[in-house]
């Protein structure tokens, strides 16, 4: 079972990009204060985007922007990663939901 308060690490491979500490919850969504890595900056366009894309309701371009997210970054809760996420990180905050991997 995945840990859901403390600190999550946001991952580009084994290069650390950012920390989320959890401070609120709306579930299924986990809020909380994202710091950045240098390493964020060449990811921060991308969040920037997905952000105007919900702003403008332009949701029929959403996945195709958001899966390079997905397939570029890793979110990492003190259990460990998560299977499959949704990432919004604006300026200092970030909210986040996830789906562990089905057992078996």
């Amino acid at each position: 079972m995945i840990a859901t308060d403390g600190t999550w690490r946001l991952m580009n491979g084994s290069t650390l990009v950012g920390t989320i500490t959890v401070d609120d919850s709306d579930m299924p969504w986990l809020l909380g204060h994202f710091s950045p890595l240098p390493a964020f900056s060449q990811f921060k366009p991308w969040f920037d985007e997905i952000n105007a894309l919900v702003e403008a309701e332009e949701f029929e371009r959403f996945d195709d922007v958001y899966d390079r997210i997905e397939d570029a970054l890793t979110l990492v809760s003190a259990s460990g990663p998560v299977d499959q996420f949704l990432l919004h990180i604006d300026h200092d905050r970030a909210w986040f939901r996830w789906q562990e991997a089905a057992a078996g």
